[in-house]
């Protein structure tokens, strides 16, 4: 992949969590209070089935069924739910800087999963990654919830495994982007439904402002942007994307700035610059093609270009060929 086209699909795949950014303010001013699984499931179902109505009808089968079920779970379900965990029982900057280890999963499984060489400029970049996320999330001291931290490391943990898992398995032939991505979501949506049910139950009342945050969860915040996740991971590493999320903190930053009045100081100013610097240290360096000599012999690892042939005279003729013309 150039260079520029490589680029120009990170920028555009970081667009997905840039919406997710989002996701903290739609929750805390939108949504009904304290229910993640009723969050989770009204998100992800409707937007699953508005692709397969609209995109393709086929459903997975065979071992595709279980892949689908496991990837949809880890990407969509337990993320999503375990997310709306978080941001009901933390203060968004704090989840932020828990899920900020996302990408040291994602080194660690690219490395065992896809032998990815560990280098350098990615641990370099794990750091930086981190600290990025501090200097922008942090607000001092705060009482920290017990299962608002678990639900963090757990949605850290299912995003790595997740994007793994479907970087590692694809999707299957003659099934295209978005019928694949309705796959996922309904798959994440039908893990969560039933504990939505039994667990939560529904809502006594749904105000118009609970039906607008819907609404925007199910278009942006899911059919929209987990298109774009999905095409990403398809071209892109399994490090490169995984730092892509790094920056959902920043957009919730920006947006409680604009929205909330909350400050934003030269720290977090710096913070974001820290995290941009971390996310482009964790993209692919594009390979030069090396440049090779007519002249050299040719190798395995370094084919040269054959070497130019003149014409064929009658003298080059084996004698067998000049019997058979004549």
């Amino acid at each position: 992949m150039k260079s520029g086209h490589q680029l120009l699909t990170s920028g555009v795949t970081a667009l997905a969590p840039a919406v997710w950014g989002s996701v903290y303010l739609v929750t805390t001013e939108f949504l009904p209070p304290d229910r993640p699984l009723l969050a989770t499931t009204v998100r992800t179902l409707p937007a699953g089935l508005i692709l397969l109505a609209f995109f393709s009808r086929k459903l997975p089968t065979g071992i595709w069924l279980w892949r689908t079920l496991a990837v949809g779970a880890l990407n969509i379900g337990a993320f999503n739910f375990l997310m709306f965990v978080a941001a009901y029982r933390l203060p968004g900057g704090v989840a932020a800087i828990i899920m900020a280890i996302q990408p040291m999963i994602a080194l660690v499984l690219g490395a065992l999963l896809f032998k990815d060489k560990i280098r350098f400029a990615h641990v370099v970049a794990c750091v930086l990654g981190v600290v990025g996320v501090v200097l922008v999330a942090f607000r001092g001291a705060v009482a920290l919830d017990f299962v608002g931290v678990l639900a963090s490391l757990g949605a850290a943990a299912c995003l790595a495994f997740g994007i793994s898992l479907t970087k590692l398995w694809g999707r299957p032939d003659g099934v295209g982007l978005l019928p694949f991505t309705g796959w996922q979501l309904v798959a994440g949506g039908l893990v969560s439904l039933p504990f939505m049910v039994t667990v939560e139950g529904l809502p006594s009342t749904i105000t118009g402002t609970n039906v607008i945050g819907f609404v925007y969860l199910i278009f942006l915040g899911a059919v929209i942007s987990y298109v774009i996740w999905f095409r990403g991971i398809e071209r892109l590493p399994v490090l490169a994307i995984s730092f892509l999320a790094l920056c959902s903190p920043i957009v919730a930053t920006l947006l409680g700035y604009v929205f909330r009045d909350e400050t934003l100081s030269i720290l977090q100013l710096v913070g974001i610059l820290v995290i941009l610097t971390a996310v482009l240290l964790a993209q692919p360096r594009p390979v030069k093609p090396r440049a090779t000599d007519p002249h050299d012999p040719p190798d395995s690892d370094n084919p040269a270009v054959p070497e130019p042939t003149s014409p064929r005279t009658a003298e080059d003729e084996p004698a067998v060929d000049r019997r058979l013309r004549q």
